[in-house]
């Protein structure tokens, strides 16, 4: 899953089965690339790229009806030079499989402020705290308090989305001071958090679709949760695999060039 503000936007290469879905209040574009048009892109897995303000405005340059065909062409080559990967640094947070560990994860997902240590779960669970310290290394890659802290980060995520203060979100999640979250945050993401959901920021999330899209495959599909700023935009919704395919061409195959990128609101 990949949590995304206004200042980033995922590529999804064609035929890949996946679903979207937003926190708050969102105003989600999806520009669709047929992949003749951009043979210089070989990206095969999901790709985060960065949303520059010239990305941003090309994206709503092309989402008019009424340009003329070379004044989308120009627009069009334009916009498949900004598209620009960046790091990015996982929040995940792996299950562990143990029923005396999962109970301790279970239970700091439903209150990720609760503070307390590996030993006073292991009372409640059954277990020694050296026990439960081996099986989250074991089974999610990670020490307990590492665990925590990615878990409390991905807690946090939708809170500063809605703009709340550094301060309410850092009680929520369960540090003691709004600097002892922003440095914790900083460490793991790479950014403030304001840097990664600047308040007032234009509340837009992005996607690109690279072209066609095949038959729905089975199996669990990647799932790109948009998470912009709530100040601007109209309620989103749960989708499902939408379809990749130009809309505006015979078998979703561009005709001409204007027709290479089919921006889309939703």
């Amino acid at each position: 899953m990949w949590l995304l503000p206004p200042s980033l936007a995922l590529w999804i290469p064609a035929g890949l089965p996946h679903a979207t879905e937003s926190e708050g209040d969102a105003v989600m574009r999806s520009a669709y690339v047929a992949p003749a048009c951009c043979p210089h892109i070989d990206w095969r897995e999901p790709t985060v790229l960065a949303v520059t303000p010239l990305l941003r405005a090309l994206i709503d340059h092309l989402v008019r009806t009424d340009l003329a065909a070379d004044a989308r062409n120009r627009a069009e080559a334009v916009l498949l030079d900004e598209l620009h990967p960046v790091p990015v640094t996982s929040v995940s947070v792996p299950a562990p499989r143990d029923a005396r560990a999962r109970a301790v994860a279970e239970r700091l997902s439903a209150n990720p402020a609760d503070g307390r240590t590996l030993a006073a779960w292991g009372t409640e669970v059954g277990a020694s705290a050296r026990t439960l310290a081996r099986l989250f290394v074991a089974e999610t890659g990670l020490a307990f308090g590492q665990w925590r802290e990615r878990l409390r980060m991905q807690a946090a995520m939708p809170y500063l989305a809605a703009g709340l203060p550094i301060e309410a979100v850092a009680d929520r999640i369960g540090y003691a001071t709004a600097s002892s979250f922003t440095a914790a945050f900083h460490r793991l993401v790479g950014v403030t958090p304001r840097q990664y959901f600047p308040v007032g920021s234009w509340g837009r999330s992005g996607s690109f679709r690279g072209g066609a899209a095949g038959s729905a495959r089975s199996g669990a599909a990647p799932r790109a949760k948009t998470m912009p700023s709530a100040v601007h935009g109209r309620s989103g919704a749960r989708g499902g695999a939408p379809d990749a395919r130009c809309r505006r061409c015979p078998g979703g195959l561009p005709t001409r060039r204007r027709h290479c990128v089919a921006p889309r609101s939703r």
